[in-house]
């Protein structure tokens, strides 16, 4: 089993930034790549980012727009998401995800493991 534990969501004005962390216990963190999620009020769950066991190898969601940063310190086995340019539509609850393999085909698939998520709200 992996537990995923996320922090550092809350409220900031558009134009702020967050940081987000996902502290990973269980078994070894280099086994899985990582991801971040979002889902806003609705049935759709959004793919914001991946990064794979090593680092070297990054995709995001095209919403972002290069305004997120995914990274992972595998010493401290946490990933996180650095949030630059925050608009309302950002406006969700931030789910971390750890997946199958320390790779990824298609980051939108393949998640293993799910943290419970913390919400960001971004106020115009």
């Amino acid at each position: 089993q992996v537990q995923l534990v996320e922090s550092g969501g809350g409220a900031v004005q558009a134009g702020g930034s967050l940081r987000l962390s996902c502290a990973v216990s269980g078994r070894t963190f280099r086994s899985h790549a990582m991801g971040w999620f979002r889902q806003a009020p609705g049935p759709e769950r959004e793919f914001v980012a991946a990064i794979n066991w090593s680092g070297g190898r990054t995709a995001y969601g095209n919403s972002m727009n290069g305004r997120f940063t995914i990274s992972r310190d595998n010493a401290k086995s946490t990933v996180y998401l650095q949030m630059n340019s925050l608009k309302p539509e950002d406006t969700a609850v931030y789910y971390c995800a750890a997946y199958s393999s320390g790779s990824y085909y298609d980051p939108r698939r393949g998640v293993n493991y799910w943290g419970e998520g913390t919400l960001v709200t971004v106020s115009s």
